[in-house]
């Protein structure tokens, strides 16, 4: 969202709706109708629009507009090496674009499988970020959730210093530097995976989206696969805040309010083997105190047979 502009990537299309004088949202238009965008980034910085399009057979395409979207044009997506590989004998190919930010710029893109790109010149061209890609632990510990590898879909660039940076991956956790991405820490101490032999393992976990609040981005949030964790360090000490008897449990997308660092809110589903809304209908929670407490909020949402949920970069405050 960007003032008055709404813009909605779907499975068939970029759609844009407007706020009208009387405050309601209208249909603006649609870019690359027909076709799967699976994510949408505004630079803020340089005014450029980028889209991605997954298109299955034709793999993924990388777009970008000056104009907000009244001429696009196509970008070469980031490549893999020649010679790097997922695993032993398994080379490395682009699967999906995951995530964009964007600063002092610099343009960084996270990809399924694992890997962290950057651009340097407005996305003319993309290097792979090899600190992250060579990490140790990538090659035995990292590994797929709901996809078939990992996948990168959260980075936080500080903006008081560009070259400290936090990425999310599922499944690996939460990975930080300090240098611009030569030298990578995880960050996962206290975090969960019941579905680890050891669920306190440091490398393994599955954050769902990880965000933070602007004014202090020591302070961060993440959905998790296993429930919501904040920290209040950045990332080095991480504690359950889940309502474990309520709604605000399992669930993808969490959202950070932007100044006031005890605020945020997330979109619950039942639970990992059942990912409906719970009593099929939609809700949206939210603690005005660090997680200590949840209120559920239901009111204009759809309450009667609806199983949709929510997921992960769905949810925006902006």
């Amino acid at each position: 969202m960007r003032k008055n502009t709404l813009l909605i990537s779907t499975r068939k299309g970029l759609i844009v709706y407007t706020k009208n004088n009387s405050g309601k949202w209208i249909f603006s238009n649609v870019h690359f109708i027909g076709l799967p965008v699976s994510m949408f980034y505004a630079d803020r910085d340089s005014g450029t629009w980028w889209a991605c399009l997954d298109l299955g057979h034709w793999g993924n395409k990388l777009h970008r507009s000056v104009d907000k979207g009244k001429n696009w044009e196509e970008v070469d997506a980031p490549k893999y090496p020649e010679g790097v590989e997922i695993k032993s004998g398994v080379p490395a190919s682009l699967k999906y674009l995951w995530s964009m930010a964007g600063a002092n710029g610099k343009l960084f893109i996270g990809t399924e499988p694992g890997g962290l790109f950057i651009s340097e010149d407005a996305g003319n061209s993309f290097e792979l970020v090899k600190g992250l890609w060579n990490h140790p632990s990538r090659m035995e510990q990292w590994f797929g959730g709901g996809r078939d590898h990992p996948g990168i879909h959260s980075i936080l660039i500080d903006h008081e210093d560009h070259n400290h940076i936090h990425v999310a991956i599922s499944c690996a956790g939460v990975f930080e530097t300090t240098d611009g991405g030569i030298v990578w820490e995880p960050r996962n101490k206290g975090l969960k995976a019941d579905f680890l032999p050891d669920p306190n393992a440091e490398i393994g976990q599955d954050p769902h989206l990880l965000v933070a609040c602007k004014s202090n981005m020591k302070v961060m949030w993440q959905q998790n696969h296993c429930g919501i964790f904040r920290s209040v360090d950045g990332g080095n000490n991480w504690s359950d805040i889940s309502d474990k008897t309520g709604e605000a449990n399992f669930g993808f997308a969490i959202a950070a309010d932007p100044v006031k660092e005890d605020i945020a809110w997330v979109v619950p589903a039942i639970s990992d083997e059942i990912r409906v809304a719970i009593d099929n209908s939609v809700c949206v929670c939210r603690t005005e105190n660090g997680g200590k407490s949840w209120d559920t909020f239901r009111k204009g949402l759809p309450q009667n047979h609806s199983f949709d949920i929510t997921y992960r970069h769905a949810l925006d405050l902006d």
